[in-house]
């Protein structure tokens, strides 16, 4: 079945309006605030005596301070309040800040533009809750990595453009201080204008009292997200990377200009091909992870940050030139292509990073508290960022180098990542279902969207070889309890993989009659808690690629849970390494080839009682036809 693109949410009034109101707020933040650390790094006698790397990292540290102190009630606010009229309120906020701001501006005045940039950072802390939570309302389930991606990529765009024409129009002599300001307040109004064509969009929890203690509202919003840990470990990662692009793009400007020794073109370039790299990886999340939200591509994307990170420092210490350069000037040195590059790549796999973040963190809370929750994260966000420029600040006063730094944060990384996966193996386990149905096979899902995306329900497929399992998972949106012969799990890889997974392991009653009746119990509790549990009701591996029998199992299973049965069918493994036949190993091997085709197909739901071990098979068979 086809799926419309992503980029037609931007012909849709739901969508259109409201990612107009968040690019134009993104890039008119990026905009005042790139013009002031530029002209504060090059033109710093003028402003200033503060040094200016120790401005470039306090600016963006006072920016998100009101993160930490008003995000709690922003999130209330959310919550409680009609987003479109909120989002509103938040623009007329935006324009009498740059208007303050552009009086800064005219009379020559640090503390009234400092004092903006405070201001800017309270209107994007009540903006923030509001953007996240308003797609879940109103984009469908299948829509919302796209939605996500788009979001993401307008903001980063809407980030780069506001930093080159911030970097650009602040240096034009002898107007530029002029143009910042009629810029930034142009940009407010027209972000005004585009947030009176926000459909309305209902609030969640209207009856909500506003707590009046912010403090109190944090750690009550943090410790409830914290009784989801799957949760909760995504708003970490979310923040672990605001806190790794917070530290590396704060470093930019006086990299540009020291160690590339280029002028202002050149710090623009680099916020290009970071924000272009951001961009691309946040619209490919949408093909890459098949319309689903697709956790298993946050591995991808920190293994990614990590090794470019590394790169992206040996590339520095490869770079000899001395000489003043331009952008141009730049590009013309063999060395900077390979700095270029890197920072594309840094920027690209943190596409693969937080869009997945933000769908599952959108997904997978409490729609009564999911402003809250996204308020929770912003405040996790700015303790992360704030974290960011005193590390900075530290490290640059110990001596260390910013390629220095950049090794660091990339070390950080792979730790922090190992960290979360091992905490939650579920984002490792879709990783590697993820990387088996994008390499070694093509994957097909034919009514994938049969799957329930939230209530019990069993699934029963053909069992055709020992990655089943890892194909079923990777097309399912939400994890999978399987059952599984005991045997697998003392299996050296698969045994870990689906030990980590929570498998369920079975016994044959003959074999061991405790194990069997002790899975039986598991199963119920599984599909009590509202979990999907997939059996294969042959009970082994096949060794002709024709069905066995089903078992009477799962007519034991639905008579104790009443649950809706799923039946699926997969199609060409037969004849993988991994199967069960005549053929030796090689031949499988070499049969199959590269890049092997498979289908799963999903079939329509069964109702309990009519979910005999008979009329399942025979649909199972039907799903599968000829295909084996």
């Amino acid at each position: 079945m086809s799926h419309p693109n992503q980029f037609s949410l931007l012909s849709q009034r739901r969508f259109a309006p409201f990612f107009w109101t968040q690019f134009l707020g993104a890039f008119n933040d990026n905009l005042f605030k790139t013009a002031l650390m530029v002209i504060l790094t090059y033109d710093a006698l003028s402003w200033t005596t503060l040094s200016p790397s120790l401005v470039t990292n306090l600016i963006p540290g006072l920016f998100i301070l009101p993160y930490v102190l008003f995000s709690a009630t922003a999130g209330q606010f959310a919550d409680k309040y009609e987003k479109a009229g909120l989002a509103r309120f938040v623009k007329w906020m935006e324009l009498a800040i740059m208007l303050a701001a552009g009086a800064g501006w005219m009379t020559h005045t640090l503390w009234l533009l400092v004092a903006a940039v405070v201001g800017m950072g309270v209107h994007s802390t009540l903006f923030g809750p509001v953007k996240y939570a308003y797609l879940p309302q109103q984009l469908s389930p299948e829509e919302l990595i796209g939605g996500n991606g788009v979001i993401e990529m307008g903001t980063f765009v809407g980030i780069l453009l506001g930093e080159i024409l911030g970097a650009v129009l602040v240096l034009h002599q002898p107007y530029g201080i002029a143009l910042v300001a009629g810029a930034t307040v142009l940009t407010a109004l027209l972000g005004l204008a585009a947030s009176y064509r926000i459909p309305l969009t209902p609030a969640p929890a209207p009856e909500l009292k506003i707590s009046r203690n912010p403090l109190a509202e944090s750690i009550r919003n943090i410790a409830f997200s914290r009784k989801n840990k799957v949760v909760f470990l995504a708003m970490l990662g979310n923040s672990w990377f605001w806190f790794y692009g917070a530290l590396i793009l704060a470093q930019f400007p006086v990299y540009a200009k020291d160690y590339l020794h280029g002028d202002h073109s050149v710090f623009v370039l680099l916020l290009t091909v970071f924000s272009l790299g951001v961009g691309s990886g946040s619209l490919l999340c949408e093909r890459l992870s098949g319309r689903k939200v697709e956790i298993g591509l946050v591995p991808f994307g920190s293994i990614g940050l990590s090794l470019f990170g590394l790169d992206l420092y040996f590339a520095s210490l490869g770079y000899h030139n001395t000489a003043a350069v331009d952008f141009a000037g730049l590009l013309a040195q063999h060395a900077s292509w390979r700095i270029l590059f890197d920072v594309l790549m840094i920027g690209l796999f943190g596409g693969f990073f937080i869009v997945p973040l933000f769908a599952l963190i959108q997904t997978r809370c409490d729609p009564q508290h999911i402003s809250r929750t996204i308020a929770g994260m912003n405040i996790l966000n700015a303790l992360f960022m704030v974290a960011a420029a005193g590390v900075a600040i530290v490290l640059l006063g110990q001596g260390f180098t910013i390629p220095q730094l950049f090794l660091v944060t990339a070390v950080l990384n792979a730790l922090v990542a190992l960290y979360i996966f091992s905490l939650v193996p579920e984002f490792l386990m879709r990783f590697l279902a993820w990387l088996l149905i994008h390499t070694v096979h093509r994957v097909k899902c034919i009514d994938a969207e049969r799957i329930p995306a939230e209530g019990a329900a069993v699934l029963v497929c053909n069992h055709v070889s020992y990655v089943d399992a890892i194909v079923i998972g990777a097309a399912s949106p939400r994890p999978i309890r399987f059952v599984m012969d005991h045997r697998i799990f003392k299996l050296p890889l698969l045994g870990w993989i689906f030990r980590t997974a929570r498998a369920i392991p079975i016994a044959p009653a003959k074999e061991d009659p405790w194990l069997m009746e002790k899975a039986y119990v598991d199963i119920a509790q599984a599909l009590h808690e509202g979990d999907l549990v997939c059996i294969f009701p042959e009970g082994r591996l096949t060794s002709t690629g024709e069905l066995n029998e089903f078992k009477g199992g799962i007519a034991k299973i639905v008579a104790r849970s009443q649950v809706p049965v799923i039946p699926m069918a997969l199609r060409g493994l037969w004849g993988h390494l991994l199967s069960r036949g005549a053929e030796n190993v090689f031949e499988r091997t070499f049969r199959t080839g590269w890049r092997s085709r498979l289908a799963l197909a999903v079939g329509q739901p069964v109702a309990p009682q009519d979910a005999t071990p008979e009329r399942l098979r025979e649909q199972v068979l039907a799903l599968r036809g000829g295909w084996k």
